[in-house]
């Protein structure tokens, strides 16, 4: 029952050659997508760069184990924190240098990425859940439930997001028993839910109004009319018609989460101190300016959180182009 949306004609009419008929291809929704993302060369290379990070991501504890022998919290004792230490810059020996501690900023920028990409996707995971379930229910039910959910979004999209989130991660993380009696205890889990506590709101808005739209549609009715119930509707009608919306918004969501936990690390309130993070990489650069002798401690975590960020916004931005039906028009 469900209503497949086409980004363009699904048949092609080639040109007739000399005494041959028209012939007719037809071409499925995966070909017309494809044929249309492959055009756009700054999406293409994005999503290159985004699978060659996640590959760096995933190799991470190879390099560490087999090029450079030494994890990313392996201390030098020939380097202090005392800035008059030389310290050693890019080189064969440490690709991307070292920082006052010695430890190595190539293997520590590799489990930033994982530490990045692992918040910032479960993050999004949880924001996509309880977004697409409270957008929906609003959006299909109406009345007073649409009306608690939409002022509910309103309230948490006007709070200050930052403040908040700075609030939280130093109650909870300001020492090793955590906050609630122990319940909530520092590390991934609680940045992942920090983010995802305010990330909900732009997912469940885009959801509530595709699916005021969707459901005064023939499709919709004609299934009310087979006999189906509202979760029939709800999830198997109605929410596969938003799954291209869904996958923009969440390519989109991904890089600002990532910004919000490198900005919670930078801060001293994200990830602990033991967990490589490209903001707590960052902070470290910028102690006692340390970044005016050892500007690779500031360049190469700063540079991979630019092209990451980047890259994903290019390539949601050539998604929602390729999956847009006015696209092109």
């Amino acid at each position: 029952m469900s209503q497949v949306q086409q980004t363009e004609p699904a048949i092609e009419v080639l040109a007739p050659a000399e005494g041959r008929t028209e012939q007719v291809e037809g071409r499925t929704p995966w070909q017309l997508f494809w044929t249309r993302f492959r055009r756009d060369r700054l999406a293409v290379g994005a999503a290159l760069i985004v699978l060659l990070l996640i590959a760096l991501a995933l190799l991470g504890p190879a390099f560490s184990k087999f090029l450079v022998h030494r994890g990313p919290n392996d201390l030098n004792q020939n380097y202090t924190s005392d800035i008059s230490v030389p310290l050693l810059g890019p080189s064969k020996v440490a690709w991307f240098g070292v920082d006052s501690l010695g430890r190595d900023i190539f293997i520590r920028t590799l489990y930033g990425a994982r530490t990045s990409l692992v918040i910032a996707v479960m993050a999004t995971g949880i924001s996509l859940v309880v977004g697409i379930a409270l957008g929906l229910v609003a959006g299909f039910r109406g009345g007073k439930l649409d009306t608690f959910i939409s002022r509910l979004i309103d309230i948490v999209l006007s709070l200050p997001l930052l403040l908040l989130a700075i609030g939280i991660g130093a109650a909870c993380g300001a020492s090793v028993q955590g906050c609630l009696g122990g319940l909530v205890k520092p590390g991934i889990p609680l940045v992942t839910g920090i983010i995802a506590l305010f990330g909900w709101p732009y997912v469940a808005r885009i959801v509530r109004g595709q699916t005021l739209s969707l459901r005064e549609r023939e499709f919709v009715e004609a299934a009310r009319a087979t006999g189906y119930g509202n979760l029939h509707i709800m999830f198997r009608e109605i929410l596969p018609n938003m799954v291209a919306s869904i996958i923009v918004v969440a390519t989109l969501l991904i890089p600002q989460n990532i910004l919000f936990e490198a900005a919670l690390s930078f801060l001293a309130v994200g990830v602990p101190a033991g967990t490589p993070s490209w903001g707590g990489m960052l902070s470290d650069a910028t102690n006692g300016a340390l970044y005016r002798i050892a500007w690779w401690m500031l360049f190469f975590p700063g540079m991979f959180l630019v092209v990451t960020t980047l890259a994903f916004n290019l390539l949601g931005d050539g998604l929602r182009d390729a999956l847009d039906p006015r696209a092109g028009r």
